[in-house]
């Protein structure tokens, strides 16, 4: 078992709502001016509709126990530490498996450490007598239990920074990095700039080139780079398979080629004032959330889809927690300003264009607000686990938790036994 003797790790326990903060949630909720919407159903078109607002509402004000959950949370061991002068939040969970190997998971956004509640235990534990792991979980700066930055300038890059010193800090000099959203953007950066400590990167997320005419790519990958050349012409779907390659991401704040990409842009530019909704009001908070909970998951049924606010594979309880784990430590406007800090650093070019030379592992799950041919990505990282989904979203830790848990055993596993001198001295 991994333990560290660094003194400025200090134990913590998630804290339950004060009283002030349950009457003023109840307070809130009872006293909510929906907006003005039109009279016919135009379905998630527009946003999220009123329906499925108040509906959540309800049940957040007369339902959802968050002592619940936190009695869950508070099962695992939780720490902070000083990073850069600000207290990281983090979920440390060592395995008593002698060939453990270390991981770190990291959420985006809007999501928090609660995402990974259904696979935490089961990476530690080794589930079906598969690759067990010493388990990291951090907040992001800004997010939920960690300090929001105080001056501008922490976005990818110094945010991995950060998550490299922890893992350090931890004792884990060599240690994998499993990411989604943001998280995913951090891992690859991390496993481009700090692979002397990163030796393996997994993701359902991948931010990479596609096969363009290097050197490199002319000498291994010729028929990639053709393929590529031929889609221009073509179209992805003819040459790929039909929705093989979805590039919502493409496009920071281009509504025409996008519509779902209004968030980034007014998160990415004034983050400023849309925070002063998203702070002052559960309501707005929770409605900004949903939206995406509902849009970037698998439905199985589409007809249904548009009926139901989220996907059965999440659970009203799911979604509330992690919806009160930003308001009660009023982070939703600290967490967006990655956002800002990402398009103004331009740190999307300094993420994208590196190739990932550590081993790669890349789930594509069937709903995600990304996907790519594994052609692109045989060319732009060093592809070693490759697997395709029919189902499953943006979210798989709470989506398809025992597909996820799978696919990085199944990486860990084998990077175990082909790299076994990389994690010998762990």
């Amino acid at each position: 078992m991994k333990t560290s003797t660094n003194q400025d790790i200090i134990p913590f326990t998630v804290p339950g709502l004060t009283d002030e903060q349950k009457e003023q949630l109840q307070e809130k909720l009872a006293n909510i001016v929906y907006p003005n919407e039109l009279e016919s159903d135009v379905g998630w078109d527009y946003g999220a509709p009123t329906w499925a607002v108040k509906s959540m509402a309800d049940i957040w004000r007369q339902e959802y126990d968050f002592d619940t959950a936190r009695q869950e949370i508070n099962q695992w061991h939780h720490y902070h530490t000083k990073i850069e002068d600000l207290n990281i939040h983090f979920i440390h969970e060592p395995s008593s498996h002698p060939d453990a190997l270390p991981i770190l998971l990291c959420h985006g956004w809007p999501s928090t450490f609660y995402e990974f509640h259904k696979v935490i235990n089961a990476l530690r534990d080794g589930e079906n007598g598969k690759q067990a792991f010493h388990v990291v979980v951090p907040s992001l700066p800004g997010y939920g239990f960690s300090d929001p930055p105080k001056t501008p300038g922490c976005g990818v890059v110094k945010m991995s920074d950060m998550l490299n010193t922890l893992m350090i800090k931890l004792g884990y000099s060599k240690y994998l990095f499993s990411g989604t959203d943001y998280g995913a953007i951090i891992g690859k950066y991390t496993a481009t700039n700090h692979s002397e400590n990163c030796c393996g990167f997994h993701t359902n997320f991948p931010m990479v080139l596609p096969p363009i005419p290097t050197p490199r790519n002319l000498l291994f990958h010729p028929l990639n780079v053709f393929k590529f050349f031929g889609s221009l012409v073509t179209g992805f779907n003819w040459m790929y398979g039909q929705g093989k390659t979805i590039l919502n991401w493409a496009t920071f704040a281009n509504a025409e080629l996008y519509y779902g990409c209004g968030y980034r842009a007014i998160q990415g530019t004034r983050p400023y004032t849309l925070s002063y909704g998203l702070s002052d009001s559960p309501l707005g908070l929770m409605a900004w959330m949903l939206e995406k909970y509902h849009e970037w998951t698998f439905h199985e049924d589409e007809s249904i889809s548009k009926k139901v606010s989220l996907p059965p594979t999440i659970t009203a309880d799911e979604f509330l927690t992690q919806v009160t784990l930003y308001w009660m430590t009023n982070t939703m406007s600290s967490s967006i300003r990655i956002y800002y800090e990402c398009l103004h650093q331009h740190e999307m070019f300094k993420t994208v264009i590196p190739r990932i030379n550590v081993p790669t592992a890349i789930s594509n799950f069937n709903h995600d607000v990304i996907k790519l041919p594994k052609e692109w990505l045989e060319t732009s990282t060093n592809l070693q686990h490759y697997k395709e989904y029919t189902k499953g979203g943006h979210f798989p830790g709470l989506e398809v938790d025992k597909l996820l848990i799978k696919d990085i055993q199944d990486f860990g596993g084998k990077l175990n036994r082909q790299h076994k001198r990389i994690f010998a001295k762990l």
